[in-house]
C-alpha cells in the first residue's frame, strides 16, 4: 500500500515538474514534494511499523523517489533560469546601429598650458625641475635669501604665518636655497615651479594664491650676459620670434644688480598702444645676479662662483598671451572659461 502511494506521488511530481512554466511555480512544487511536511516525507514514519524486510524495501523506494524528484527539479530549474535570462536580455537589448551619445571634450586650463610650456622651454636649455614644500621655514623663505628679520622687503610679502618661524611660502625661492645647500658648493641649473601665498587683495589683478616659475644658475664665470641671453631665448620661444626684451634697473634683496624684464608689446609690436600704456613694452618678470651674501650663506665662495636668478609669474604670462581680464578665473573651475581657450591652448 505504501509502496504504491510512493509510485503515485512520483508520477504526480513528474507531471507537475513538466508543466512548471517559471521558477516561482517550480519552487512551490519543490516545497510540495520535498519539504519536511510533504506527503513523501510523512511516509517515512510508516517505516517504523513495518517489518525489517519491508522497511528496507520501502526505504529504498522512498530514497529513489526523492532522488529522482530532486534531479528532475534541478534540471527543470536550469531550463527555466536560462529561459528567464534570455527574456531579460531580450528586453535589455541595445540597438548598436543607433548613433552613440557624443560628449564634449574638456579644455585644459590655460594656467597649466603655460606652466607646461615654460617648463619645456627651460628643460630644452638644460635646466632641471626642482620642487619643495609649500609650508616653509622663515629661515629658507627669507633669511637665507638676504632678507633678515625687520628687513623692509618683508613688508611687500605680508605673509600667512603658521607660527613664529613657519609660514606658507611667499615665493618659490626657498627651493633655490634648499638646492644650493644640497649641491655642496657645486654648479646648479634649476627651475622651481609652484604655488605661492601672500596676503593680498582678492581682485581682478591680485590673488592670495598665485604661481611662479623661478630659475637659478650658479657656476664659475656666470655674468649678466648669460641672464639676458637666457631670458631673450625664453621670450622668443614663449611669445614669438618678433619679441624683443629690455632690462631695467630694479631692486631685489637676493640679487645684485637686479633688473625688471620687459618684452615688446604683442598688440602694437613695440609702437605704443593703450595695452602697453604707450611705452611699447610690457613687464613680464624680474631677475638679476645672485647676491654675494646669498651665495655665502648657502655654501658658496662668491670669489669663485657667481650666478643669476629670475622669477616668472605664471598667471601673468597666461593673461598676456590669452588676453584674460581676471586672475581669479584661473581658479574658479568654470567650464565656460575653459572652453573659450580649448582651441587656443
Amino acid at each position: 500500500m505504501v509502496k504504491e502511494r510512493i509510485n503515485e506521488i512520483l508520477e504526480e511530481a513528474r507531471k507537475d515538474i513538466e508543466s512548471a512554466n517559471d521558477l516561482e511555480a517550480l519552487q512551490e512544487i519543490r516545497n510540495k514534494y520535498l519539504s519536511k511536511k510533504s506527503e513523501l516525507m510523512s511516509l517515512m514514519s510508516a517505516l517504523g511499523s513495518a517489518s525489517p524486510e519491508e522497511r528496507k524495501e520501502l526505504g529504498q523506494a522512498l530514497n529513489m523517489a526523492k532522488g529522482e524528484i530532486a534531479t528532475l527539479l534541478n534540471e527543470k530549474q536550469e531550463i527555466l533560469a536560462k529561459k528567464a535570462l534570455d527574456e531579460k536580455l531580450k528586453k535589455e537589448e541595445i540597438d548598436i546601429t543607433l548613433p552613440g551619445t557624443s560628449y564634449t571634450r574638456g579644455g585644459k586650463n590655460p594656467f597649466h598650458v603655460v606652466t607646461d610650456e615654460i617648463t619645456e622651454i627651460f628643460l630644452g636649455m638644460g635646466f632641471k625641475v626642482a620642487e619643495g614644500p609649500e609650508i616653509e621655514q622663515d629661515l629658507y623663505n627669507f633669511e637665507l635669501l638676504n632678507i633678515p628679520k625687520d628687513h623692509p622687503a618683508r613688508d611687500m610679502q605680508d605673509t600667512f604665518y603658521i607660527n613664529e618661524n613657519v609660514l606658507l611660502r611667499t615665493h618659490t625661492s626657498p627651493i633655490q636655497a634648499h638646492e644650493m645647500q644640497a649641491s655642496n658648493g657645486g654648479p646648479v641649473r634649476i627651475i622651481c615651479p609652484g604655488k605661492t601665498y601672500r596676503r593680498d587683495d582678492d581682485d581682478a589683478t591680485h590673488s592670495h594664491q598665485f604661481a611662479q616659475i623661478e630659475g637659478l644658475v650658479i657656476d664659475k664665470d656666470i655674468n649678466i650676459g648669460h641672464l639676458k641671453a637666457t631670458l631673450e631665448l625664453f621670450a622668443k620661444k614663449m611669445f614669438g620670434e618678433k619679441r624683443e626684451i629690455r632690462l631695467r634697473p630694479s631692486y631685489f634683496p637676493f640679487t645684485e644688480p637686479s633688473v625688471e624684464v620687459d618684452i615688446t608689446c604683442a598688440n602694437c609690436d613695440g609702437k605704443g598702444c593703450s595695452m602697453c600704456k604707450g611705452t611699447g613694452y610690457i613687464e613680464i618678470l624680474g631677475g638679476g645676479m645672485v647676491h654675494p651674501n646669498v651665495l655665502k650663506m648657502n655654501g658658496y665662495d662668491p670669489e669663485v662662483y657667481s650666478g643669476f636668478a629670475f622669477g616668472i609669474g605664471i598667471e601673468r604670462v597666461a593673461i598676456l598671451r590669452y588676453g584674460i581680464d581676471d586672475i581669479r578665473k584661473f581658479y574658479q573651475n568654470d567650464v565656460r572659461f575653459l572652453h573659450q581657450y580649448r582651441k587656443k591652448a
